[in-house]
């Protein structure tokens, strides 16, 4: 046996046993395991490889970034300046209506000899039937560039038009996400994308990822590649002065959650299996020392200024933070990946449409919806209470930042590492409490009948459970059962 499969082995050893401790509380799972169940918990890899080796390097990408008030007027002039022939414009109904998109349009017809077209019919929520025929259109015309401005919905089209406009003949399946789709490897160079956020949340403008709905197997899933993250992301101050106060919440919980599951993500170092080609290097890669300074940043200001915008979401100081927050939390998960907030998050949103309806107050939107953001949040205290022995610094220093202190606390130092996470449990709800976050599962019409159907969602997201410390082998016996116990532990708190 290699040193790199020894040392492997005994990563999940220790992750088998870190629920073993005498502290860990009723909320989480309490499952110790033998050192040969141990070994046969290791991973079944979404990539074929001959053998397994430790990775030993991680890359940092990201999109250029320009931020400030009123930016949206100059992308005119951005893309003049990279001779753009022709322009596809993507929003979606709703924003197609206001400043943002008005301001966008004044800045491309400027310019003198800058033809552009535009769709505005992305959905809010994309599912696969949004994104083809999104990708029909853009497939009708031969764009050099692409624009997007709108929330993480429009950019994620966005990405997912310039992407299957240039492979025309390829399948959606084709690039989605392994196992679920063949998680192909972008070869060709894509359209120049320039992104213009109108939601602080899902910090799209940084990244490779785009999200839809499988609406045929009720859960979501995407795309996770470099090559698709856009070449600019303008954050402009002024385009998030309309949004309600329903969707910064929403948003803002995405950003809290891209923070705290990038944090707290296996390292790189133990991601497994090393790629035999740099090209096969995922987008998430675990968490590491540059991700991890975006995402610690992004956690201390949402913590700070989400609550302000709850409570006046014409705070203009609170608006600019929390749009620096999204990108920062964009480029921390970006490179270091999220793990089961978000796995989990994927059926909690697609069966919804199926199964409880709920509607989710302050969207404007005639069908079942629990907006992203939400859907993530319903698992965190339990997630974070089962993730917390898996690194109890790292958990010891996000309690710290939800109770508004710093880990030199004695209030901090006096707790032991096994009760770390039964505290940041309390802190979390706490805190969901004061955004007027549903409690639960339950609140929002799910029942302990739907515990399997939503495993069974969850299951398929190798691409963040991978990152998830502590679960072995995610679609194993010890997967399946430490997700049911994590989601029945959700229902209410």
């Amino acid at each position: 046996m290699s040193s790199a499969s020894r040392s492997a082995i005994l990563r999940l050893i220790n992750a088998s046993q870190h629920t073993s401790c005498p502290c860990h509380g009723a909320r989480s799972p309490n499952h110790t395991h033998s050192h040969a169940q141990a070994i046969s918990h290791l991973r079944n890899f979404a990539t074929p490889v001959h053998a397994v080796e430790k990775e030993y390097a991680f890359e940092v990408a990201a999109s250029n970034l320009r931020f400030g008030d009123g930016v949206t007027a100059e992308v005119g002039m951005d893309l003049k300046n990279m001779k753009a022939r022709k322009v596809g414009v993507f929003t979606d109904p709703n924003v197609a209506k206001l400043r943002p998109m008005k301001t966008a349009i004044a800045a491309l017809e400027s310019q003198t000899d800058l033809p552009f077209k535009i769709f505005d019919q992305v959905a809010v929520e994309p599912t696969e039937d949004s994104w083809r025929k999104a990708i029909a259109w853009a497939r009708e015309h031969d764009f050099s560039h692409f624009l997007a401005v709108g929330g993480g919905s429009v950019i994620d089209t966005a990405k997912a038009a310039n992407l299957f406009s240039v492979y025309k003949d390829a399948d959606l399946m084709d690039f989605i996400n392994a196992p679920i789709g063949k998680g192909l490897p972008i070869t060709q160079t894509l359209r120049p994308l320039i992104a213009v956020p109108t939601t602080a949340g899902t910090g799209s403008e940084t990244t490779g990822t785009a999200i839809l709905d499988i609406t045929s197997r009720s859960f979501k899933t995407g795309i996770a590649n470099r090559a698709m993250k856009p070449v600019l992301g303008i954050v402009d101050t002024h385009n998030t002065e309309s949004c309600p106060t329903a969707v910064h919440i929403s948003a803002g919980l995405d950003v809290l959650f891209h923070s705290l599951e990038s944090y707290t993500a296996i390292p790189y170092t133990e991601r497994t299996p090393r790629p035999a080609n740099p090209i096969l290097r995922p987008a998430y890669q675990g968490s590491n020392p540059v991700a991890d300074i975006f995402s610690l940043w992004a956690l201390q200001t949402t913590v700070k200024y989400l609550p302000r915008i709850a409570k006046n979401r014409d705070d203009h100081e609170a608006r600019r933070q929390m749009l620096l927050a999204s990108s920062f939390a964009g480029i921390g998960f970006g490179n270091a990946g999220v793990h089961l907030c978000h796995g989990m998050s994927y059926p909690i949103s697609g069966l919804n449409k199926k199964g409880p309806q709920y509607r989710h107050p302050g969207y404007v939107t005639d069908l079942p919806i629990i907006p992203h953001g939400v859907s993530v949040a319903l698992t965190g205290p339990a997630v974070f209470q089962f993730t917390a022995p898996s690194s109890p610094d790292r958990h010891r220093q996000a309690l710290a930042i939800f109770n508004g202190t710093n880990v030199s606390d004695s209030s901090i130092t006096s707790i032991p590492d096994c009760e770390i996470g039964a505290y940041l449990y309390e802190s979390i709800a706490r805190f969901l409490d004061g955004l007027g976050v549903p409690r639960g599962l339950k609140a929002v019409g799910y029942t302990t009948s739907d515990i399997d159907r939503l495993v069974e969602g969850t299951l398929p997201q190798r691409r963040v459970l991978d990152l998830a410390p502590g679960i072995g082998d995610v679609v194993g016996s010890d997967g399946r059962e430490y997700l049911a116990r994590i989601i029945e532990s959700s229902m209410e708190y």
